[in-house]
């Protein structure tokens, strides 16, 4: 065992954390900082990145050592992140920590708490994978690697439920940082915007894949767009340089980039962007969650590579009727989803171009996307460093 009911009277509070990319950094900040709130004298240690440095971590190793995304480049890395669990396993045995916690990561996070948890360490796995989408029998597999569960979304702790796992809904922090009413002018003159002309923000991903699937289906349907009504503004944020260069790349290879000579390509600032919208056009991800919260419409779109959206399909893995989050939290099709073969130019234009041509609609979401922020504004840091310290301070069952 690696801690015992004794080990937190002889030495303060030892809390061990692994995040594994940005998001994940930022989630980990704001639970160790209410941590702190509740353990003044407590340790902090393990995997993160400048923002959970910052809130008192002492990293062990870096979170971007754990960004890896894709099988070939997980391949690519493998040795190295197996020498890296391995050199963690080692740390975390020589630590003896009180409680772990693995915030995302699900790939690397969930066989380190279960290894930890055969081990006698209590274990907590913050942000639940998708399982109200994508085989829910994960969450029997989840409960054995975490003590307890910490979702996002308040449609996970049922699914959990009918598998003998503790979970608990704690809300989502960009609820709890996003103002209830954005203001558009104000987000308009913040990136140097024209206050009257309308505006389609364009997102296509934060990862080359998704980048050069969506890419030219998108800027397709820009130009036509555009070429209806020469007076919009088509702006993209690009989260990084590598998002940037494949977006270059894909512009430069598309016949119609003339006629997208309105189109600006800004580095970051995509929350801002999405607030100064009439209509933002995205992929499927968090990123919908933030155009729901920034209340605006929006235009969904998913395309995985063919031979993987056959095997989904055929495999009968995808459970939902609806995959945007606006769609899964509201239980029913508020915004336009296209998906693989439907997302085509000529759909995703006529989508835009009714939120643009129906202000009436734009505006009937705005009660119901105001209802889910509600719902989701819980304090989540907060409510996250509540759920540890009551599995802390529970009797351990033998």
């Amino acid at each position: 065992m690696l801690s015992g009911s004794s080990s937190t009277e002889q030495r303060p509070l030892r809390v061990a954390l692994c995040a594994g990319e940005a998001s994940g950094d930022l989630l980990g900040a704001g639970l160790l900082a209410q941590l702190r709130l509740r353990y003044p004298d407590a340790q902090f240690a393990g995997i993160g990145g400048d923002q959970m440095r910052a809130a008192g971590l002492d990293a062990w190793f870096d979170a971007s050592e754990l960004a890896v995304m894709g099988l070939a480049e997980v391949l690519r890395h493998l040795p190295r992140l197996l020498r890296l669990r391995r050199a963690f396993r080692e740390r975390l045995l020589a630590w003896q920590p009180d409680v772990f916690i693995g915030i995302d990561a699900p790939d690397f996070n969930l066989g380190m708490e279960k290894w930890l948890r055969e081990r006698g360490v209590r274990t907590v796995h913050y942000v639940s994978p998708s399982v109200w989408a994508w085989r829910e029998k994960r969450a029997e597999k989840i409960g054995r690697s975490a003590d307890r569960v910490l979702c996002l979304f308040p449609m996970e702790p049922p699914i959990y439920a009918r598998h003998g796992v503790d979970a608990r809904f704690v809300g989502h922090p960009l609820a709890d940082e996003m103002p209830l009413e954005p203001d558009r002018d104000a987000a308009r003159r913040q990136l140097g915007l024209d206050l009257q002309r309308p505006l389609l923000a364009l997102l296509p991903g934060s990862r080359v894949g998704e980048i050069e699937r969506l890419g030219h289906d998108f800027l397709s349907a820009a130009a036509r767009l555009f070429k209806d009504d020469p007076a919009l503004q088509v702006v993209v944020p690009m989260a990084n340089e590598h998002a940037h260069a494949a977006f270059q790349r894909v512009l430069a290879a598309h016949p119609d980039s003339l006629a997208l000579g309105a189109l600006r390509v800004i580095s970051g600032q995509a929350r801002t962007l999405m607030i100064a919208s009439d209509v933002i056009l995205l992929a499927s991800g968090t990123a919908t969650l933030e155009a729901m919260l920034a209340k605006r419409p929006m235009v969904v779109a998913y395309k995985v590579a063919p031979m993987t959206y056959a095997l989904v399909k055929g495999l009968g893995m995808l459970k939902v009727d609806h995959y945007a989050l606006p769609n899964v939290l509201a239980g029913e099709r508020v915004v336009p989803e296209l998906m693989q073969h439907a997302c085509t130019p000529e759909n995703l234009a006529a989508e835009v171009t009714r939120w643009m041509h129906d202000p009436a609609a734009a505006a009937a979401l705005q009660p119901r996307f105001l209802e889910l922020h509600r719902e989701l504004r819980r304090d989540a840091s907060a409510r996250a460093a509540d759920a540890v310290a009551e599995l802390l301070e529970a009797p351990r069952v033998a």
